[in-house]
């Protein structure tokens, strides 16, 4: 069969990517067509557009692009009708992908969609559209199924797609031969993960940054990606010595004392590898202010909303500031009390996600559905 997959940021290539594996375990002729990244083109897709050429953010940068945006929407809907799949599958990403649900549903394809926009913070009137628009739905995180139920809609909770990618017998490099092929130096390690989006990358990065000339001891570590050109870095970083590293997030993470994050997927990621973080995130300011009247939740950092409560530090918008992140950054590197307590409760967050296989059961129940030609 025949599959259409859209996969708008990184997080949502490398979900898709295991999809992509486990649909080929049932369905041996599948062939996978979609907008995505490089993990969905390591699976064996067809990549017609890379989420780095259309990754707008904030709502005064969609604006600004939205020419650009209308012209991916176009081209999209005719590459759909050109390949003709059976099945859309959609990654999370909801401005667009929601657009997408509709002109196939329209004509007759197949909608399903693993990974929910985050309708319970804001916009949840969202849910009418699903509700008409998407034959099945699947939630990754344990709260999702309950607010979507609310709402007379049944959804699958197929826990989170991070414990198949992270899983114990991950090859991890041991500190040794991380620091060597890395050129590292003794010191204990500072991971800096500023996002995936330029326009984050310019607005975290630098106060990141900063931190490195008050905690000389540390040496700190940029944990960059490939997507990103490395000029988007470097004009950040002028001409100081920190180091980046490419590509090996997880093993930086592993390895890393402490994790400076922004606000994302990469979250709950340092907090599957056990590894103490301070959350960041600083906005557009016309962004921001609209979000702060329109999101609807307590906590902004994946860890926090997923155990309803503040297990790790958040610093957002104007908490984000030098002084803040001192303070909370020397607090996660020599309190061992405190780096206790996170680490445990990572332990009951990890028991919340509902276990490994979330890959597994999603494309089991698309493959059955479809090869049963009515909804399951």
């Amino acid at each position: 069969m025949k599959y259409y997959i859209i996969a708008g940021e990184a997080s949502g290539d490398l979900h898709a990517s295991n999809l992509i594996k486990e649909i080929r375990k049932s369905d041996s002729g599948a062939v996978f067509r979609g907008w995505g990244g490089d993990r969905m083109l390591e699976a064996g897709a067809k990549v017609v557009t890379h989420y780095r050429d259309v990754a707008f953010m904030g709502f005064t940068e969609v604006l600004l692009h939205l020419p650009a945006i209308m012209k991916n929407i176009d081209r999209c809907r005719k590459d759909i009708l050109t390949f003709r799949p059976d099945a859309l599958i959609l990654i999370d990403y909801p401005g667009f992908n929601l657009r997408m649900a509709k002109f196939a549903q329209n004509h007759h394809i197949r909608v399903f969609y693993y990974i929910s926009p985050q309708v319970w913070a804001w916009k949840s009137s969202r849910v009418k559209k699903i509700r008409k628009y998407v034959e099945r739905m699947f939630v990754i995180l344990p709260f999702e199924k309950d607010f979507y139920a609310r709402y007379h809609y049944p959804v699958d909770f197929v826990g989170h797609p991070l414990l198949d990618a992270i899983t114990p017998g991950y090859p991890f490099m041991d500190p040794a031969s991380f620091r060597d092929r890395f050129g590292l130096d003794a010191r204990p390690i500072v991971a800096l993960l500023p996002g995936s989006r330029k326009q984050e990358i310019g607005r975290i990065l630098p106060a990141m940054i900063a931190m490195a000339g008050d905690f000389t001891a540390y040496q700190f570590v940029i944990g960059g990606m490939s997507s990103v050109s490395r000029n988007i870095y470097e004009a950040v970083m002028k001409k100081n010595d920190i180091r980046i590293i490419f590509d090996h997030t997880y093993d930086l993470v592993k390895n890393a004392h402490a994790a400076i994050v922004a606000s994302g997927t990469a979250t709950l990621e340092t907090a599957l590898l056990a590894t103490p973080q301070v959350i960041c995130y600083r906005g557009g300011y016309l962004s921001f202010q609209i979000a702060r009247c329109l999101v609807d939740v307590r906590h902004i950092g994946l860890v926090n909303l997923i155990m309803d409560r503040a297990i790790v530090k958040e610093l957002i918008q104007n908490d984000f500031n030098p002084g803040n992140l001192k303070a909370e950054l020397s607090r996660l590197l020599h309190d061992e009390g405190y780096r206790a307590g996170i680490r445990d409760d990572y332990q009951h967050l990890v028991m919340k996600l509902g276990g490994s296989g979330a890959s597994a059961r999603t494309a089991a129940i698309i493959v059955t559905a479809l090869k049963n030609h009515r909804p399951v």
